[in-house]
């Protein structure tokens, strides 16, 4: 692998660990495989580009994180005030938000960023490197993975976890699960869509269909994380979900240096994911095989 593939790998594996995170907090913590996150990645890209052409792209990541906050909110509505199924729910507004993409960016299904001024334009002037992109990748990555590590570890946080573990339990407790889970999806959605805000001002594009697939990546970083590191406590799920991104970009570059038709990536990404499923059930298969294998002896 060379130089510049290794760097690529990096990072795309931290601004998506971002789009992890995301949804580490909905599948892991509130227990709900949300699939509205293919639409608000792509809606913090787009309402990330529509600042970056108008000159303000850190007031873009700021609006992009609200509007994800936003679509989260909705889809949690849906869920607690209206009783639609938690999965029917995503779909719901991940479709809405397919047409709420394109209006944001008004009509066009892609808004090129070429020679426009970026969060990362800044960093390269403040840093004066050529890791200037894998430097401010960190310092986000860092403070989101801090902030939330805070976060959950509050009374409020503490009940959105709890929610997710036991919802009736909580209820007989007197906690506002309906509340838990709508603070629990605003969170969510507003890291997957500055996650795509991000995304869209490093690659200096945003596109209307670059969210398909996203729940698949994110899933995969989620998966990989755990495998590699056992998931004992919030702060080192959190971390596993970090190294598992970073993984999966080493994968998926690995693979592309091999020639692999790039029209295969997605085949591929699901692929990764139920290789990496499927390990703890052929871990667990190999030690009831041993264990079996030891009681013949005796």
């Amino acid at each position: 692998m060379s130089l510049t593939s290794f760097m690529g790998a990096i990072e795309l594996g931290l601004v998506y660990s971002l789009l992890a995170f995301g949804t580490y907090i909905s599948f892991r913590i509130l227990n709900v495989a949300d699939l509205t996150v293919d639409g608000s990645f792509v809606l913090g890209a787009s309402v990330s580009a529509v600042f970056a052409l108008g000159g303000r792209p850190v007031l873009g990541l700021i609006l992009a994180l609200l509007a994800g906050a936003i679509a989260g909110i909705i889809t949690a509505a849906l869920q607690t005030n209206m009783g639609i199924q938690p999965i029917l729910a995503g779909i719901l507004t991940m479709t809405g938000l397919y047409s709420v993409n394109l209006m944001v960016m008004g009509g066009r299904a892609n808004i090129p960023l070429l020679n426009k001024e970026s969060l990362f334009t800044y960093a390269e002037a403040v840093f004066g490197s050529s890791a200037y992109r894998v430097l401010t990748l960190i310092l986000i990555v860092f403070s989101i993975f801090v902030i939330l590590n805070w976060f959950f570890r509050t009374q409020l946080g503490l009940s959105i976890r709890a929610t997710g573990d036991n919802e009736s339990m909580c209820r007989a407790s007197s906690v506002n699960t309906d509340f838990a889970k709508m603070v629990g999806f605003a969170i969510s959605n507003s890291i997957v869509a500055l996650s795509g805000a991000l995304v869209a001002q490093m690659q200096q594009s945003a596109d209307v269909n670059m969210g398909a697939g996203m729940v698949v990546i994110s899933f995969a970083s989620i998966i990989i994380g755990s495998v590699v590191i056992k998931n004992i406590n919030i702060t080192v799920g959190f971390i596993s979900v970090i190294i598992g991104s970073v993984i999966y970009r080493f994968i998926i570059a690995l693979i592309l240096t091999t020639n692999f038709p790039p029209s295969y990536l997605k085949l591929i990404s699901a692929l990764v994911v139920v290789s990496a499923l499927s390990v703890p059930s052929i871990k667990k298969k190999m030690e009831f095989r041993k264990l079996r294998s030891g009681r013949l002896k005796c």
